[in-house]
């Protein structure tokens, strides 16, 4: 156990030392109240002043003052800025590869290499599911080391459906035919087949994305809109009595 740091009333005393030293190094009108004084260490005492910046709200000024032995001069170790427990600070850093968000990749973006990814497994391993293992085998005949695994398809389908090409999408809600019936839904290869296809329409909305086959919308290729009768225009009437000089 540590033994306890001697009380050194020199150095606790010096506030205003500490205050004229730190008043030359801050930016005037940020130095605020003093808020006690510490010993930090044998002959090193600390003093802590409130700061005022509005950019730094919840940080402390401090000071470091000193003496040797057998001395009764006090001298400034070293000023800072350190956050207090309420403190603003910047968010926690975080790598690369966990900053990304989907959106985020742009032209000449590369994303890192994930070697342990949950979504994706070896194209050539077996999972048991007839479908998948089909799907793998010819993925790996196209030169694809790794194809996705069952939790990967899961979440592909789960945030597919949910999105803007699913069923509960409002143009989904307001169409007159579910894409299931659409000449334009191209259905797509693989375990997914039998939820999702691909858009073939151009003049849908959703012309060349992933759509579930009970999306839908107002460009289905089997419904037809009400058209309006043709104006009834009576015929002219001719005013034979009437001579108009040219």
């Amino acid at each position: 156990m540590a033994a306890a740091v001697k009380s050194d009333s020199a150095l606790l005393a010096a506030v205003d030392i500490a205050l004229a030293e730190l008043n030359e190094s801050a930016e005037p009108g940020t130095v605020g109240d003093h808020l006690g004084a510490v010993m930090s260490g044998e002959r090193l005492a600390t003093h802590s002043f409130a700061c005022l910046a509005p950019a730094y709200p919840g940080w402390v000024w401090t000071v470091s003052v000193a003496r040797a032995p057998r001395s009764k001069t006090v001298t400034v170790c070293e000023v800072t800025l350190l956050p207090g427990a309420d403190a603003l600070l910047a968010p926690e850093w975080l790598p690369y590869a966990d900053r990304l968000a989907p959106g985020d990749i742009g032209p000449g973006d590369v994303t890192p290499y994930v070697a342990d990814d949950p979504m994706l497994v070896q194209g050539f391993e077996a999972t048991g599911d007839e479908d998948v293992d089909r799907t793998a085998f010819w993925e790996l005949g196209l030169g694809r080391a790794r194809v996705l695994s069952a939790e990967g398809r899961e979440a592909a389908a789960a945030r597919w459906y949910e999105g803007e090409n699913g069923p509960g999408a409002a143009l989904a809600l307001k169409a007159p035919a579910p894409c299931a019936t659409c000449g334009f839904f191209v259905p797509i290869a693989g375990a997914l087949r039998s939820m999702f296809g691909i858009c073939a329409g151009e003049w849908s909305p959703s012309d060349g994305t992933v759509v579930s086959i009970d999306h839908g919308c107002g460009a289905h290729s089997e419904v037809d809109m009400d058209r309006p009768d043709p104006e009834k225009v009576p015929a002219p009437i001719v005013d034979e009595y009437r001579l108009d000089l040219a």
